[in-house]
């Protein structure tokens, strides 16, 4: 699908020289192209495979859909600290938003944070988080109604939100 390492990739529409809304006449025209001005040796195999998957529609159509999801990957979560977070206290959960472009939440509780290893104390006006054993840590937040995700970073040290940072 892609050709290279991973700082530099190139996809097929890339070895033929074409944009990804080219028509299939101009796919055909920069593949005739690049065949005649490559040598044998070199482009050849890599410029036919580019051809033989966007030539045909079908086989373009599932090389896009791949091409799309590898994009999405690749871009990764948004990275959101404890601090970004809005804060939900109901009795004895405390549940953690972040919003999503969706208009969704993404959310963790203090059961998902305590079995992960914090520690979860309250006062009037604070809400502390304790790691117990001293190292930054991150959880990958998914939203619940998209494909979105979020990493979470925790610091190592303490981290306190005041109680009014809430919906």
């Amino acid at each position: 699908m892609l050709s290279g390492d991973t700082s530099i990739l190139k996809t097929h529409y890339d070895i033929l020289g074409v944009k990804e809304d080219a028509c299939l006449e101009e796919i055909r025209t920069s593949y005739r192209s690049v065949i005649l001005n490559s040598h044998p040796d070199k482009m050849q195999k890599a410029t036919e495979t580019a051809w033989e998957l966007l030539g045909n529609i079908q086989s373009r159509g599932v090389y896009d859909t791949k091409l799309w999801a590898l994009r999405q990957d690749a871009i990764g979560p948004e990275d959101v600290t404890f601090e970004d977070l809005t804060v939900e206290d109901a009795g004895d959960v405390v549940e953690f938003l972040y919003q999503c472009r969706c208009s969704d939440y993404y959310s963790i509780d203090s059961l998902e944070l305590g079995e992960m290893g914090f520690v979860l104390s309250r006062d009037r006006s604070t809400i502390s988080l304790q790691s117990r054993n001293a190292l930054p840590a991150s959880v990958v937040l998914p939203c619940g109604s998209c494909s979105l995700k979020v990493r979470l970073f925790f610091n190592a040290a303490n981290t306190t939100l005041q109680r009014d940072h809430h919906l």
